[in-house]
């Protein structure tokens, strides 16, 4: 097992990169009300940085880790536009896998993904009222196959479950605020809740693939059986 202090100085510093363009977007707090190209770059500029993380720890470790792969296609697709998001939760799901299947772990994520739905569905109307049905279903499925795998004592535990989980559950926490805010309710300070944990849950889930879960011929045996 890696301990969290080796992970820091391994990992730290090629996070610098990301920290600092989420300081610089924080920083310069461009207004919503009047986008641009440039508050679009700068909102996307901290993922860029996720995209050049993965790709330091070299172009081999992406080609025989599938997981890996498909989180920085989840990280690509995620900084092209909101109605991407679905793509990404779809290949972020992927990379997390289907073992443990945690039946129990998925009923849990089901129930707690109809009573956001339960929540939000009075102030949905049209389109929409499926629409972000089917998003809940995504995001919760994603969320499922991030914590299914999740071991906090014994020999089993690996800090990268633990960052995929704690991404998962801060990426619903960032769409939950954005749906109650656009749908329902004004939510205080609801820019600074959904993007700071919008940027702390692809950072957790880009670490989650450093320590991947299956390498290449791993995967294909995995895929026979």
């Amino acid at each position: 097992m890696v301990s969290p202090v080796t992970v820091v100085k391994s990992e730290g510093p090629k996070l610098v990169p990301f920290f600092k363009a989420t300081c610089v977007y924080f920083v310069l707090w461009l207004p919503s009300s009047s986008p641009s190209w440039v508050s679009a770059l700068i909102k996307c500029l901290p993922i860029f940085c996720l995209w050049l993380f993965l790709l330091a720890h070299g172009l081999g470790f992406l080609l025989t880790h599938p997981s890996a792969t498909r989180i920085f296609a989840g990280l690509v697709f995620s900084a092209l536009g909101l109605l991407m998001f679905a793509v990404t939760h779809v290949l972020y799901a992927s990379a997390f896998g289907m073992r443990p299947l945690a039946l129990r772990t998925g009923l849990v994520m089901a129930v707690l993904s109809g009573l956001c739905y339960a929540l939000l569905y009075q102030c949905l109307s049209g389109a929409f009222t499926y629409l972000v049905g089917i998003y809940v279903a995504l995001i919760g499925f994603m969320g499922w196959r991030a914590v299914a795998g999740l071991r906090l004592v014994g020999a089993a535990w690996r800090w990268t479950e633990l960052a995929a989980g704690s991404g998962a559950l801060l990426f619903i926490i960032s769409d939950l605020t954005i749906a109650l805010s656009k749908f329902c309710f004004p939510v205080p300070y609801a820019r600074a809740l959904i993007m700071s944990t919008y940027y702390a849950a692809q950072m957790f889930i880009a670490l989650s693939a450093v320590e991947s879960r299956e390498p290449v011929e791993d995967y294909r045996q995995s895929k026979a059986n």
